[in-house]
Parts: structure tokens; C-alpha cells; sequence
């Protein structure tokens, strides 16, 4: 991977999820998920490293870990938090945020590096993400797993829930891949993603990186490998915390 002189990791985390509430505070191995997630981005080499919080009790509890905090409100999607967060940065046009989701403590840092290193190459692209094999067929039909199909110029084409691309003899296709929620965007954009409108892919899918698409703009696709899943659901915490105990 081609050196980059520097990049911002912003981690967007809420107190309000639905299926599991808190689940920031919630214990991985001695620490709040938060706290693990910031750890993996601050081991990737960034230039700096912030969470992006609606919560004051979220605030005081990465402040307390050593880390920047910044208190957004209620914003819509994790993305409009990142952009509210890196907006008060005072960054320039050019420079790269990594939007690190809050949920992901297993992310390896090497790969939030390589997507920023990604980005910084593809001057084609608004913003880049990974892709990763997937793991055998109940993977491939799984909705909670979105799918997403690249082309030959390592751009992603579309991203969704479905089992895509349709093999009509059965089975996975060679090509199909998981989708990393890892993403790598240039300020000036991420400024532009706040204007854009929802796309109808977007709505129907639950999947706001298809607004990019629908747009017009072009995702830099990375094909790599990971190992990190995000916790969502108490079942996804036993796991974490077995995984935690495990190593």
C-alpha cells in the first residue's frame, strides 16, 4: 500500500439502538465496546482519532479513556453524525475521514490504513469501502450480510441485502462478496453527503451507501479480509465477550 501523510477516524456511536440499547457501555473484555473501537482506530496510525456521541454520559466516558469526543445531537444515520463531527475539525477539502463504525471492536487496523491509503489514490472516487469472500451459503442468504458486487475497475456497482450475483445453477457465486461497513471519504464530500436526497435503492434496501450510488458518485472498492463482525444484538455480544475471553 502506497503511503498517505495522514488521516481522521471518526467512531459514530448512539445510545439509543433499538435491539440493544447502550450498547456503547456495554462490557467487552474490561472496557465499553466504545472504548475498544476508538483502541483499534488509534492503532491504525491515524493522524487523530474522535468519537462522534449524542450523549453527554458517551462524552465523559471517552474523555475518561483518553480519547476527543464530540457531541453531535440526534442525527439521522451514522454517516450525517461523522460529517457533523468532522465539520467542527476544521479540516480542508482534500483530507481523508474514516468513518469506523462504533459496533466493530474486532476491526483490524491495517484495514481502516488501507482504505484510507485507497481512497488517497483513487482521485475517481468520493469515498472507498471493503469487501470481503464470504463464508459459504448461509452467509450468501443471510440479509443481515449485505452483498455487494464490484467491476473490473475496483468499483462497487451495487450494494444489497439480497444473495447477488444470482447463480441460476445454485450455490455461490466465485464473485460474491460480503461488504465491510469501513468507509473512507474526503471532507468535501462527506460535506455533500449531508445535501443529497435519499435514494429509492436506499430505502428499499436500508442501506445508505447506495445514496452514493443513485448520485451519480463512484465507491473504491477494497478487497480484503476480516474477521470483524458488528454487535447488534445481545446474541452478537455473547460472542464478542466469548471472543474477548478466548485470546
Amino acid at each position: 500500500m502506497a503511503e498517505i501523510m495522514s488521516f481522521l477516524v471518526i467512531v459514530p456511536a448512539r445510545r439509543g439502538s433499538t435491539r440493544l440499547p447502550d450498547k456503547p457501555l456495554e462490557d467487552i473484555g474490561g472496557k465499553p465496546m466504545l472504548v475498544r473501537v476508538l483502541e483499534c482506530a488509534a492503532a491504525s496510525g491515524a493522524l487523530r482519532v474522535l468519537a462522534a456521541v449524542d450523549d453527554e454520559v458517551l462524552v465523559n466516558v471517552v474523555r475518561r479513556a483518553g480519547f476527543e469526543a464530540v457531541l453531535t445531537g440526534e442525527c439521522d444515520s451514522g454517516s450525517a453524525r461523522v460529517a457533523v463531527a468532522a465539520d467542527q475539525c476544521g479540516l480542508l477539502d482534500s483530507d481523508i475521514v474514516v468513518n469506523l463504525q462504533g459496533d466493530e471492536p474486532f476491526m483490524e487496523p491495517a484495514l481502516v490504513r488501507d482504505v484510507a491509503g485507497l481512497l488517497a489514490r483513487r482521485s475517481d472516487c468520493v469515498c472507498a469501502t471493503v469487501a470481503r469472500p464470504l463464508c459459504g451459503t448461509e452467509e450468501f442468504n443471510d440479509p443481515a450480510v449485505v452483498k455487494v458486487i464490484g467491476d473490473a475497475d475496483g468499483t462497487a456497482r451495487y450494494f444489497s441485502r439480497a444473495p447477488i450475483p444470482h447463480l441460476r445453477e445454485g450455490g455461490v457465486p466465485k464473485m460474491a462478496r460480503a461488504h465491510v461497513g469501513l468507509y473512507a471519504y474526503r471532507m468535501a464530500f462527506l460535506r455533500r453527503l449531508l445535501t443529497l436526497s435519499p435514494a429509492p435503492t436506499e430505502l428499499a434496501e436500508c442501506l445508505e451507501q447506495l445514496r452514493v450510488l443513485w448520485h451519480g458518485f463512484s465507491i473504491a472498492l477494497l478487497d480484503g479480509d476480516s474477521a470483524s463482525f458488528g454487535i447488534d444484538t445481545p446474541a452478537d455480544l455473547v460472542r464478542a465477550r466469548a471472543r474477548y475471553r478466548a485470546h
